[in-house]
């Protein structure tokens, strides 16, 4: 009998590579200080798209749901992105303020886990964001009511032209008050090296009540 869905065995098609070891020795105390030498390390070889990060919320119902977004800062307080608060997302973190983001760079074998709870950015720091964008990315967070329904794809390319005529020069166009940024404050991280014959390097930094971090090693 012909199987019409035929499964791929595409774990035998993976190359393997070897990278430096991952020892406790060599960590700093501080996982943030590890997190911006791989994200470094991530645009500096060319990584495709080292900002990408899957982000993981909770709806109301207890139901996951992920997506990428784009990594638009970190520092001490977190990480941070943009988004529409009205999307599903926004909902959901209004809900439910914890996420998770996940970074995965397949060209030197390294993925980042953040774990930890969400805050909005203040306001005058997404203003500040949003008019660093190309306009026509600013006119888009006016004409899109995002995760909303929509009729066909003309309406929503009538609602762009509607925002170029309204707002014609790139100097006037303030920021939705629907649209803003969120920071992830981790209490967690967890940064994985990939090895040979899956003896992969897996540590995670915790911390709690915003004490100091331990550092354990898990088996991959």
């Amino acid at each position: 009998m012909k199987n019409d869905n035929p499964m791929h065995s595409v774990g035998q098609l993976r190359m393997e590579y070897e990278h430096g070891t991952l020892l406790e020795s060599d960590l700093p105390m501080e996982p943030l200080e590890l997190f911006d030498q791989w994200m470094r390390e991530a645009i500096n070889s060319g990584q495709p798209e080292p900002h990408a990060m899957h982000l993981s919320t909770i709806d109301v119902d207890g139901m996951p749901a992920g997506r990428i977004v784009l990594l638009r800062g970190y520092d001490v307080r977190g990480l941070t992105f943009y988004t529409n608060y009205s999307s599903d997302k926004g909902q959901q973190l209004e809900a439910n303020p914890r996420a998770a983001a996940t970074f995965f760079w397949p060209q030197s074998e390294r993925q980042i886990r953040v774990t930890g709870f969400v805050t909005r950015v203040d306001a005058a720091e997404s203003d500040a964001y949003f008019q660093s964008r190309p306009r026509e990315s600013r006119l888009g967070a006016w004409a899109s009511a995002q995760s909303q329904v929509l009729p066909g794809r003309e309406a929503l390319e009538s609602s762009m032209e509607a925002m170029r005529m309204k707002y014609p020069s790139p100097f006037d166009i303030p920021r939705p008050p629907q649209w803003g940024g969120y920071r992830i404050k981790p209490i967690q991280y967890e940064f994985w090296q990939g090895r040979r014959s899956r003896l992969h390097d897996r540590l995670k930094y915790s911390t709690h009540d915003a004490g100091a971090w331990t550092i354990t090693r898990l088996s991959p």
